[in-house]
């Protein structure tokens, strides 16, 4: 028997998968979302809107239109902001026409970079109104909460860790402020010691 070869047809079956659907949905599931897990995957198998994520704090309605295009002709874009200020805040949502431009927008626009950055599709079962605010507690996405890292394209340092960074400021400068304030006796206890020394020379 001769050995199988890459184009054999014993191969292409649907248990043989070389590369995984790159317009298949990830496994993550809206908490806040009403319906069975049934339901989810229904509205999924048709809907005509994507979840984008990893954006830049900078990056523009004007740029999302003319890359997610290339997927298909757009219905709307709706820029997720942050709850407190109503800035853009890293996400946003793009609705296409028809089911088959969002599976196209997840093959060949998904892991492309926008100003510096992968960008990151998902299927979503649709938008509803609220849902382009931040959901963290300042106001934000929850993951910049949390987040460690300095990363300029999102704010700087993460909510927690910048006020930490505060903190530390006003600790440093509290601290400072104490040395640099030198009582008056002690002022006048250095100035003569500081005359003594040079008299001795």
């Amino acid at each position: 028997m001769a050995p199988a070869t890459l184009f054999d047809d014993s191969l292409l079956t649907d248990t043989f998968t070389i590369v995984p659907r790159l317009d298949r949905p990830s496994t993550y599931k809206d908490h806040q979302y009403q319906g069975s897990t049934e339901q989810w995957s229904t509205d999924l198998a048709r809907t005509t809107t994507l979840y984008v994520g990893n954006l830049s704090f900078y990056t523009t309605e004007e740029q999302l239109y003319e890359i997610f295009s290339k997927a298909g002709e757009i219905k709307r874009i709706i820029m997720g902001l942050s709850r407190n200020d109503k800035t853009p805040c890293g996400f946003c949502f793009v609705e296409y026409y028809t089911h088959e431009n969002a599976l196209e927008c997840m093959k060949y626009v998904n892991g492309t970079k926008l100003d510096d950055r992968i960008v990151r599709t998902d299927l979503d079962p649709g938008f509803k109104e609220g849902r382009q605010f931040g959901r963290g507690r300042s106001g934000g996405q929850v993951r910049d909460e949390y987040r460690q890292e300095y990363d300029e394209g999102r704010g700087g340092w993460g909510h927690m860790r910048a006020k930490q960074e505060e903190d530390r400021r006003i600790q440093q400068e509290e601290n400072y402020e104490a040395i640099a304030s030198v009582p008056a006796g002690a002022e006048l206890e250095i100035n003569g010691r500081l005359g003594d020394k040079h008299g001795d020379m």
